[in-house]
């Protein structure tokens, strides 16, 4: 005769099997990033979306014929690039809040400062001034408005799947995993969208937090790309053979050379930034100001050689014609400078865009001349990839997404080894100079900054609650089944009486705990505060009372939360700026004995 199912499942071993699976999975899971596994993708195909028609109307539709009209009508390159600064220069400072505010620094700032709030109204215009300053001609690229486009998507996700279980504190991991899908699609580098995500907020840390929402939007952003613009290296070129201990050698001082080099460029830029922001002069007048020396950049170099390259506009065409064709090496010295320059007078004015991929180049010319004239080298290739990533690195404080982005949009991955050296010496070279003024050098909080955060962004409030007419056995069994704490809420109904301390229990005889109930040993009074309390002073009064190790956050009479002393130290340890709001989150109900 078979034995019935209810009595199977209520046998005592398989009661007790079952509880160890769901604590287990619940000790698996309990960061609750399957959420991450709804939410990332749908970031990343907007992203994919929006950068592949960012993409298409600059590279594909703007910048060849203008390009072709300037190389073949040199004199028109002044005019032609002021005009588009002008645009530009008009609709940033009309149509947006602060003309000085875009691109990859707002998406830094808002990240350090508004826990990923970006602002929605100037998002469309602030696009269009990116296509007027890059499809004129303005030395940058797509990064800027990608990053730009692809964090606001993230920011913006927040808001409509909050349905997810999504924290206050998880907009701004969004913001940098759209960010990351951005870079992803514009570059045809999942791997650079990742790695940059992470690097991109500090100088000497990574946003650990955003690993797994950046990996997935990444790679979902780059694959709704690749069928509509391809998925073949963005910037490719063959390698003709491995390197030697030598060359290894050489990297070194290239390295160090370019280090050098970004530490002098990003420190003046950074100070003709300042200068230009400070100006009083209207942003529009800056803007045709930095357009007409853009201009001029072009016209001499395109006045002294005429071989295709121009260092204007994006300039990926320039990428390939650097590493695929011969030029001597004064010419790609000189091409190096003026690009350059081209990206002070572009950028430094206001121009909507980012120094990304004119670094990129540069070291490309600067590593190829080295290459060509220092080591007479038989593989200037290689010298290219190393300047590339040394310049990556050291202007922008992201050594690792400098030679990931090589490999992966040049195919030079046998050249790993070589731009790992010359990024790691050009990082420590050129110190703490960096092209972004918002980057931070790590994840930190100041103690007197907790005076400005309320008790409910560091608050836990998943609790596990104790009942107040438990008794002392059944409360025991009870939190045999959780991760132990010290002390627990006691609730009596929908009542909170206090807190009850394990600690306690070594003063009860073990006799009484079958008849004694929890509340007759509950801390009655026990800290309490609002949830807009300041965790400074939440950690006062646990200070002042030391034997207490926990506090009730309270209001209207309902447990939103509790803070311990742990809770405020994990806050400093892990997160550099804090939520200023926060969404309600219930208290799950006591757990029956």
């Amino acid at each position: 005769m078979p034995v019935p199912r209810s009595r199977i499942l209520n046998h005592p071993r398989v009661r007790r099997y079952v509880s160890l699976v769901r604590e287990d999975l619940s000790l698996t899971y309990r960061r609750d990033l399957h959420k991450w596994l709804i939410v990332a993708p749908i970031m990343g195909v907007a992203a994919g979306l929006l950068i592949s028609l960012i993409a298409a109307i600059i590279l594909l539709w703007i910048w060849p014929p203008v390009l072709r009209f300037y190389y073949a009508h040199p004199a028109y390159m002044i005019p032609g690039i002021a005009t588009g600064f002008l645009i530009a220069g008009l609709i940033m400072q009309y149509l947006t809040p602060d003309p000085d505010e875009h691109s990859t620094e707002e998406i830094i700032k808002s990240y350090h400062q508004h826990q990923g709030d970006v602002e929605l109204r100037p998002f469309l215009p602030k696009l269009l001034a990116a296509i007027a300053t890059v499809g004129a001609g303005g030395s940058a690229a797509l990064e800027g408005p990608s990053i730009y486009g692809g964090g606001m998507i993230g920011s913006w996700s927040w808001i409509f799947l909050r349905r997810f279980k999504l924290e206050s504190r998880d907009r701004r991991i969004m913001l940098i995993a759209g960010a990351a899908a951005g870079m992803s699609a514009v570059f045809r580098a999942p791997l650079t969208g990742i790695v940059f995500a992470l690097e991109m907020p500090y100088k000497d840390d990574l946003a650990h937090e955003a690993l797994l929402p950046a990996l997935v939007a990444s790679v979902v952003s780059y694959a709704t790309m690749a069928p509509l613009l391809g998925a073949t290296p963005l910037f490719g070129f063959a390698t003709t053979g491995g390197y030697t201990s030598h060359d290894l050698l050489w990297s070194a001082l290239l390295g160090l050379i370019c280090g050098l080099a970004t530490m002098v460029y990003t420190i003046t830029f950074r100070r003709f930034r300042k200068l230009c922001v400070r100006s009083t002069i209207p942003h529009w007048v800056k803007m045709v100001a930095g357009g007409i020396l853009t201009g001029v950049c072009g016209l001499v170099f395109v006045s002294l050689y005429r071989d295709g390259l121009v260092p204007l506009g994006p300039n990926y065409e320039a990428v390939g014609l650097v590493l695929k064709q011969a030029h001597s090496s004064v010419e790609l010295m000189v091409f190096g400078v003026l690009k350059l320059l081209a990206t002070l007078f572009s950028l430094g004015v206001g121009g909507v865009s980012a120094a990304f991929v004119p670094f990129f180049l540069t070291g490309g010319t600067f590593g190829t001349a080295f290459g060509q004239s220092i080591v007479h080298s038989a593989m200037p290739e290689l010298y290219a990839a190393v300047g590339m990533a040394a310049f990556l690195a050291g202007g922008y404080k992201a050594p690792l997404t400098a030679v990931v982005f090589v490999a992966e949009t040049t195919g030079g991955h046998a050249f790993l080894i070589p731009t790992l050296i010359g990024a790691a010496i050009a990082y420590a070279v050129s110190g703490e100079a960096s092209m972004s003024s918002d980057q931070r050098l790590h994840e930190n909080v100041k103690i007197a900054a907790l005076a400005q955060i309320p008790v409910r962004e560091v608050m836990q409030t998943n609790v596990v609650p104790a009942l107040a007419g438990a008794t002392l056995s059944q409360f025991v069994e009870q939190i045999g089944r959780h991760d132990a704490h010290p002390s627990y809420p006691v609730f009596d109904g929908d009542h909170v009486l206090g807190v009850f301390s394990i600690a306690s229990l070594t003063t009860i005889p073990p006799a009484r705990w079958p008849t004694l109930c929890v509340r007759d040993a509950v801390d009655a009074e026990a800290l309490r505060v609002r949830p807009d309390t300041s965790v400074e002073e939440a950690l006062r009064l646990l200070l002042a009372h030391h034997r207490r190790a926990m506090i009730l956050v309270i209001e209207d009479n309902r447990l939103e939360g509790i803070l311990t002393k742990s809770d405020i130290l994990n806050a400093l340890d892990t997160r550099g700026s804090m939520p200023t709001s926060s969404a309600e989150l219930p208290i799950p109900a006591p757990v029956s004995s």
